[in-house]
This record gives C-alpha cells, structure tokens and sequence, in this order.
C-alpha cells in the first residue's frame, strides 16, 4: 500500500513518518511554508527518544501523484476543510481507499459521499505541529492508539492490512467493527479542546479550576446528549484501560495543548469547535436536550478564530459568561 497523508500535520505528520520510517510507502500532502520545508529539508519527527529526518516524498495536490491501485488516502485534515479536500481528490484514482484520521463524526459522512470504500480512525495520539516541517509526537512506548474500521460498521481485508502496517510502526490499531462507539468516546474528550484553546490552559487530566469545570460540564451536556440520541459511545474507563501504560507523555520541553489550541497558535483563522462542540449543539436541538455551555464554547472558540486572537485571550465579560451558564 501507499499511504497518501493529507494534512501532514500533527496527527498526519507522526502517522505518516513512523509508517515511512518503518519502510512503509508514503507521500506526504501539505502546502504553504510546511510543503516547502518538507521538501527542502524533509519531516523533522520529535519523539521521546530520538528525533529522525524523513525524506519522504512531497505533494501539493491530486495533480502532482500518478495514481496507483494501492493508495490509501488519510485524511488528517480538520473537518473544517475535509468538503474542499474531497471535493479536489474526488476524481483521484480507481476508487482508493479512504481512512479518515480526524476528530469528530462528520468526516465519514462527508467522505461516504465521494469515496464508496470509507474506513474510520479513532485518533488518540497527543502530537504538536507548529512550525514548518517539524512535528512532535511526545507519547511512549506508542507513538499512538489507533482504532480503525469501516464505515459506519464492520472491517475488512483492507481495514485488516492498514492496522497491520500501523501496529508496525509505533502504534497500536485495534480493528474494530463498531468504531464509531469509540469515535463518538473520542468526541465527548474533544470538547474540553475548545476549553483549552479559549482559557489557554490543559484541562485534559486530574485537576481542579474553572477551566476544567467547564470542560466537565460541556462533557456531562455531550453525554446527556448522546443518551437522548441513543447513540453508543464507550466509556472512559475502557477507553482509560486500553490506553494504559502505552501512551505515556514524555517531558520533551515545553508540552503543547490540544488541536484547537494548536490552530489559534499558528493563526490559521479557522477552528474545528463547529465540529466538536457544534456536533453536541446540532444533536441537542435534534433530540431537545438544552447544551448552553457548548453553544458558548462553539460561539466564544469561533470569535477567537475569526478574530485572530492567541489562546487564553479571554475578555473578563466572555470568562464570566463561561462560567456562569
């Protein structure tokens, strides 16, 4: 197989260079000052105990690879972007197969649309990418868990093969025939991402502070949620026994914080919220359980994007109304 990273970024940057570093065949999709480091120079991969130099080959776009029957194309993308990046790739190939590595539930429906052979990936693989051509990837003894399977359910020969030349590389795949349960786990954590981005601080982990109230309160209204909704999610001491002693973050310096945080920083002017905590705003007005504090998460993280503001510059009148409602 050839694995076509689009999005090289964090997730697609560690996922992509421990598959090449493991002597698996991979292109790397970016572009802007990232396309261009990563081919003057290659992918600088940080990990725990010894950072590598990736000559892996670099594409702008579907019109710089000649299709091959074997690619696989991962999206790594931010659902945000995920519509225009089918869109481009949609005539790419002989119908390749689509794994979508990316937070959130939406990029499956969206990639089912173009791409009959969709695969779902339940990403938990801490990892910064914010500066051109460098990714760091802080987890041991696994880089990351990476559960997979198809969409919406059940696995197959190809679903089989990708987690094969995952577990080869640093990661642990579990096939799964029911991901989405874990995918929809994944999203209730998610939303505590715009509470990092907004107060600029971790709220991933044991601790007390208004910060993580707040991420503990979006969390109860998401699950409330997805109960109203009957939809399955597994819970956060499976999720906590699977992850156990393999993905252990390790000090590499100062640690940066989730996905959300990591777009404010480099100024992308655009944030995933609409997708996480939007995802539990959509499904609350759908089944009619009120979520106050994700619609303020969602507004607050949107303002932050729009207006290019760092992480943690909360007014004092946006702090007091997160923690009021």
């Amino acid at each position: 197989m050839r694995y076509v990273i689009i999005g090289a970024g964090a997730v697609g940057g560690t996922i992509g260079g421990r598959l090449f570093d493991s002597g698996h065949d991979v292109v790397l999709v970016a572009r802007g000052a990232h396309e261009r480091v990563l081919r003057e120079r290659g992918l600088r991969l940080e990990l725990p105990d010894r950072t590598l130099r990736l000559p892996i080959p670099v594409a702008a776009g579907p019109d710089d690879l000649t299709p091959r029957r074997d690619d696989v194309l991962v999206l790594a993308v931010k659902t945000q972007d995920t519509a225009a990046v089918l869109s481009a790739w949609a005539s790419y190939g002989d119908r390749p197969a689509v794994v979508c590595a990316q937070n959130g539930v939406e990029n499956e429906r969206l990639a089912l649309r173009r791409f009959p052979d969709v695969h779902a990936m339940c990403v938990w693989l801490p990892s910064t990418h914010l500066e051109p051509g460098v990714v760091r990837a802080p987890c041991a003894p696994l880089s990351g868990m990476l559960h997979l399977g198809r969409y919406p359910s059940g696995a197959d020969d190809t679903t089989r093969a990708i987690a094969a030349d995952l577990n080869d590389s640093g990661f642990e795949a579990p096939v799964s025939d029911a991901v989405m349960a874990w995918k929809y786990a994944k999203l209730l954590g998610n939303l505590a991402n715009a509470v990092e981005a907004v107060f600029g601080t971790l709220v991933h982990g044991a601790g007390e502070g208004p910060a993580l109230d707040v991420a503990r309160r979006a969390q109860a209204e998401g699950r409330a949620v997805l109960d109203a909704a009957g939809i399955a999610y597994t819970d956060d001491e499976q999720a906590a026994r699977m992850r156990d002693g393999k993905l252990d973050v390790q000090p590499m310096g100062r640690r940066g914080l989730g996905s959300s945080w990591q777009s404010l920083m480099r100024g992308t002017g655009s944030i995933e919220t609409d997708y996480l905590n939007g995802e539990i705003v959509l499904l609350g007005r759908r089944v009619g359980v009120p979520v106050p504090v994700n619609e303020e998460l969602q507004r607050v993280a949107g303002l932050f994007a729009r207006e290019g503001r760092r992480p943690g510059e909360l007014t004092d009148r946006e702090r007091a109304e997160l923690l009021a409602v």
